[in-house]
């Protein structure tokens, strides 16, 4: 069970601009807010953000949950118009299994990102 999933970026409210609008349509709510950190979740912050002038771009991909395809579209659309860049529309994808629908962006700091219903 993972208890939480930090994310380092440069900048940390353009950052947290970003995930409000990708997490906010998913029905998660900043509960941490302090100068270094910020932190998201549903019942208790599991995403965080944290301030890393030097931090490198682009490593890693983070999935999350929607309760369906109208979430993932608006978490996509928050993402993209918060400045996340494109990395592949929503839409089904087969080859994850037969309800498996996401959308896919990188934050402005190049993490993937992905916002996915369905199972496998």
């Amino acid at each position: 069970m993972i208890h939480h999933v930090s994310l380092e970026v440069r900048a940390l409210e353009r950052g947290a601009s970003f995930y409000d609008s990708v997490l906010g349509p998913l029905g998660w709510r900043r509960q941490v807010e302090t100068d270094e950190r910020v932190g998201w979740g549903i019942v208790r912050p599991v995403f965080f953000v944290v301030q890393r002038r030097d931090a490198a771009t682009g490593g890693g991909h983070v999935a999350f949950a929607a309760n369906g395809i109208s979430a993932v579209k608006a978490a996509w659309e928050g993402g993209v118009n918060a400045g996340g860049i494109n990395q592949g529309d929503p839409g089904q994808r087969p080859e994850y299994g037969p309800t498996y629908y996401a959308a896919y962006l990188r934050d402005p700091d190049g993490h993937r990102i992905e916002i996915t219903v369905g199972v496998d």
